[in-house]
């Protein structure tokens, strides 16, 4: 086994706060509480740790898709985690039942070797009004004998499915999902504020992509965004590219649900980590430029773009927002969500060695998972 790491000097982004000419101390794949005589020191002065990301709602990246084969899995998982997101969950796009049957079993087994942390369905059960980048041919009514049939193509991997709840069989999904320890997501929905709150009541506990994809907030009609912010059972999330979300929202969101309640998101697609040009999602084609993601046939913002060094990037300095509570938003508040808080999601000795070195600016220098350089760090 290779000698015990001290990461030492940095500033250290811990769930107590930021300590300065701090150390992480990495012994094996583990965190570790005290180094031994033979530790190697490593200086990262000048330098912020932060724990991995994680990121509970992604479609791709690297030119790669979640609904393709293994090796395309793969170079979307590795295109991640270039960018600091260790932890990832794998979203599906709304596709015909037999297909997300049969892509479930695939992406199970990739988490079981510990590639993914799980699977997200977005779609086919959401609403034909709000469906965004999603083939309204293929949607359908959230029969919960169907949804059921996703948790078991799972394999034990199915960590979160989207519903529009308002539609018929939508709360009896919302309960069988939370009897089998499955996160039911409120989306592309175009529920009222009191169908929210029966959702929520039935076991709901996140906003799939806050106020994209719902009725806006209005005065006579709050609508799905009053009720998922106000309720202390909801983790909102949110895609910080500068695209999807006026400032004022973001910060609308973080006021009102409090840092504790925010989880970043990418709802990135193949394009993420690539660039501009011609992309698919799921059946449906879709247009890259200037970094923004929209459908070709239609226009509506297909996904995003988006990795989660960037929107921690944009946090920091163009909104504004503390460091700890981007970090919360982007590691703690995912990882307890997915259950995983005791093994991810913050720099604390017995967790896994996950995590991002940035430089001042907050670019990404170094990351580390499970105790091996992702990206390796070029220090003095």
């Amino acid at each position: 086994m290779a000698p015990s790491l001290v990461l030492a000097g940095a500033r250290v982004v811990l769930p107590t706060g930021i300590v300065n000419d701090g150390r992480v101390i990495v012994e094996g794949t583990r965190i570790a509480g005290a180094a031994p005589p033979d530790a190697r020191v490593v200086d990262v002065s000048g330098h912020w740790l932060v724990p991995g990301f994680v990121d509970i709602h992604n479609h791709g990246g690297g030119g790669a898709s979640f609904s393709g084969a293994v090796d395309e899995v793969l170079t979307a998982v590795r295109t991640h985690r270039l960018h600091g997101t260790t932890t990832l969950v794998a979203s599906t796009v709304t596709d015909d039942m037999d297909f997300l049957v049969k892509q479930a079993g695939l992406l199970s087994e990739l988490a079981e070797q510990g590639d993914l942390a799980g699977i997200h369905f977005e779609g086919p059960f959401i609403s034909p009004c709000r469906k965004g980048a999603h083939s309204e041919d293929l949607l359908r009514d959230p029969d919960p004998a169907e949804v059921r049939k996703l948790i078991d193509a799972g394999r034990g991997k199915a960590r979160m499915v989207t519903l529009a709840t308002e539609l018929p069989g939508g709360l009896d999904s919302v309960r069988l999902l939370a009897d089998h320890g499955v996160i039911a997501a409120v989306g592309h929905t175009d529920a009222t504020y009191e169908q929210t709150v029966e959702a929520i009541d039935a076991g709901a506990t996140v906003a799939t992509h806050l106020f994209n994809a719902m009725p806006a907030l209005g005065h006579r009609s709050p609508g799905p965004v009053a009720a998922l912010l106000e309720d202390e059972r909801v983790t909102v999330e949110l895609i910080n590219d500068g695209t999807h979300l006026h400032p004022a929202a973001l910060e609308l969101a973080f006021r009102h649900a409090g840092a504790r309640r925010v989880a970043f998101i990418t709802d990135a697609m193949d394009a993420a980590g690539i660039g501009d040009g011609r992309y698919m999602l799921g059946p449906l084609e879709v247009e890259v430029a200037e970094g923004v993601a929209r459908l070709v046939h239609g226009g509506s913002i297909a996904g995003s773009t988006l990795t989660l060094d960037r929107a921690f990037q944009r946090a920091v300095t163009v909104d504004g927002l503390p460091v700890e509570d981007v970090v919360a938003a982007l590691s703690a508040n995912p990882a307890r969500l997915l259950g995983m808080d005791d093994r991810v999601g913050s720099l604390e000795p017995g967790k896994d060695a996950d995590l991002v070195l940035l430089d001042d600016g907050f670019a990404v220098k170094g990351v580390m998972r499970q105790g091996e350089w992702v990206v390796a760090p070029q220090l003095p």
